[in-house]
């Protein structure tokens, strides 16, 4: 697509009622999914135990997930474009699915963006989630040290913000790392590479709990 319902000149953020909408779903949704691999209570996890995990993963979920699509939006109406989050509704089924057998894939859509833009450009939009969540992983990180549950909160927090970068630095289909590769590989390399070593020595060294 390739008008331009926006000058550059003249950038203005928004939100559709169908955007909000999509948002929200995928906020919900997402939370559920990380609270069903955090607390299984389909393994016989105690019900408790998953509703407080359903809770604290609207506040860690809901602030990596909405802060990565929105900063998509921001970089992308600053380079022209027009722009909104848009679930995808099958993606959030196999979120779901995923969790249930211990592995989660955490595409829930996608903001959608029409315009000219360059390959730089495009690079740009792309790489704003990620580096969104490694700056949210390091704010969260101060939180681990205090009393409960903000000491929980800051574990989630620092864990779901470095998969989210990870994953979405993958360089496949509709990923962030696909589009960003395709524009400059050092920086696709410096951004992926210890956002995976990171995310990987959190889960296999550390633990998730």
């Amino acid at each position: 697509m390739s008008y331009r319902a926006r000058q550059r000149s003249d950038p203005e953020l928004s939100f559709s009622d169908q955007e909000l909408r999509d948002l929200a779903v995928a906020w919900l949704t997402l939370s559920i999914a990380f609270a069903l691999l955090f607390a299984p209570i389909h393994l016989g996890g105690s019900l408790g135990s998953f509703v407080v995990m359903v809770g604290l993963s609207l506040v860690t979920v809901g602030v990596a997930f909405l802060l990565h699509e929105i900063a998509h939006k921001v970089v992308a109406i600053e380079h022209g474009q027009v722009a909104e989050f848009r679930a995808d509704y099958q993606m959030l089924f196999l979120a779901i699915m995923g969790a249930l057998v211990g592995f989660l894939f955490a595409a829930p859509g996608a903001v959608y963006h029409r315009g000219q833009v360059t390959q730089r450009e495009n690079g740009l939009i792309a790489l704003a989630g990620p580096v969104t969540n490694l700056l949210l992983a390091l704010l969260f990180l101060p939180l681990m040290i205090l009393p409960e549950p903000l000491g929980t909160i800051g574990q989630m927090g620092v864990w779901i913000n470095l998969f989210l970068a990870a994953f979405n630095m993958i360089p496949f289909g509709p990923l962030d790392g696909k589009s960003v590769l395709r524009w400059h590989k050092g920086i696709f390399a410096l951004i992926f590479v210890p956002s995976a070593a990171l995310a990987a020595f959190v889960v296999f060294r550390v633990g998730m709990f």
